[in-house]
């Protein structure tokens, strides 16, 4: 009997279709080398990379970092509290301060996707707390003092660091963490407070936890809060950013409680 099944000859599969496939493989090849390299402990490969390369691919999207392990992990809590000058029609009054890192916690806390946001206001703390504990006595001093008044506030404030010795060149870093750490201050009262906001004044602190040798100490406890003392500042606006986008993100938490909710 004569068999008149037609046999099935496998096509190739197109061109286009393997191309994909060899590029997606690469993509995932790099992807993969890139973390193992940026997790990894400074090593000869990682410094093969050409200049900044790693950095810009691994931050923001992919970013982490060594200390979330063993033998040096993350050992201490960082805060951002926020205040402001509000104008209201019996003149100007001192708002209450507003913790912006319990906020952020609160939209990370039991989310497996949290916003990207969520831990923007402990990344500035700690950027500001590194800037300024890298400031001489006299820097620090100034600090504390009141720059608000004016078109020219930053401009004088910079100005007065820069009068005192700076033997490790600190001055410039500082001010870079102090102009961040201040644009998201005033997002943080414009979205609490409204609009009224003169200027604002925020606090940011360290507190390291229990050293691991004394975690079944009952009676041990934290160690004292390491504070960065920094007076009233003019309210700071970035270019492009949106005050109402913040405002919905920020005040979607039952944490804080915004002007519009009154």
């Amino acid at each position: 009997m004569e068999d008149n099944a037609t046999e099935v000859v496998p096509r190739p599969r197109p061109t286009i279709k393997r191309t994909l496939v060899i590029v997606a493989m690469a993509i995932t090849g790099f992807h993969l080398f890139a973390t193992l390299l940026w997790i990894a402990p400074s090593s000869a490969p990682r410094e093969a990379v050409p200049g900044e390369l790693l950095s810009k691919y691994m931050i923001p999207l992919w970013g982490q970092s060594w200390s979330v392990f063993a033998p040096e992990p993350i050992n201490g809590d960082y805060y951002f509290d926020v205040r402001a000058v509000v104008k209201t029609s019996r003149g100007e009054e001192i708002t209450e301060w507003v913790r912006a890192t319990d906020v952020e916690l609160d939209h990370s806390t039991y989310r497996p996707f949290p916003p990207r946001s969520a831990g923007l206001g402990i990344g500035l703390a700690s950027d500001l707390k590194g800037s300024w504990d890298e400031l001489p006595a006299d820097q620090k001093a100034i600090v504390k003092l009141d720059y608000f008044r004016g078109g020219d506030s930053v401009e004088r404030l910079s100005t007065k660091l820069r009068e005192y010795e700076d033997p490790d060149g600190a001055v410039g870093g500082y001010l870079d963490s102090e102009h961040m750490a201040t644009a998201y201050a005033t997002q943080v009262a414009r979205a609490v407070w409204g609009d009224d906001v003169e200027r604002v004044q925020y606090q940011v602190a360290r507190q390291n936890v229990v050293p691991f040798a004394e975690r079944n100490d009952e009676s041990a406890t934290l160690p004292k809060l390491q504070p960065v003392p920094v007076g009233w500042r003019a309210s700071v606006v970035e270019d492009a950013q949106s005050d109402e986008e913040f405002a919905k993100y920020f005040c979607a938490s039952d944490v804080v409680r915004c002007a519009d909710e009154n």
